[in-house]
């Protein structure tokens, strides 16, 4: 049986959120391509392909927006940084040029 998770401030979701934009980065520009494809994948084993990602709202959690072409799929989610499963980054298609993480500055 899967313990109960409780947000809690001590998170380091802010530290996640960084390093997951530096990470993004850093691919992207190995790769040469201006924005990589991000997805990602929940502990309930479902899959976004992400427009961004904030460390908003805090206590643990953060809020995922969603890119993904699906009519089902939200416009946002948020998630405590437990369910995250798996990140995984791409370089996007030609014809898909238009999908790609965006890096938001620093507020």
């Amino acid at each position: 049986m899967p313990e109960l998770w409780t947000p809690v401030p001590e998170m380091p979701h802010e530290a996640f959120v960084d390093r997951l934009h530096k990470a993004i980065t850093s691919f992207a520009e190995a790769n040469g391509i201006e924005k990589a494809v991000v997805e990602v994948e929940l502990a309930d084993n479902s899959r976004f392909v992400l427009e961004h990602i904030e460390s908003e709202p805090g206590f643990g959690m953060v809020t995922l927006y969603v890119t993904d072409a699906r009519d089902d799929a939200p416009d946002a989610l948020i998630v405590p940084l437990g369910s995250l499963r798996r990140i995984e980054l791409r370089t996007a298609p030609e014809k898909e040029e238009t999908i790609g993480f965006n890096i938001r500055p620093a507020t």
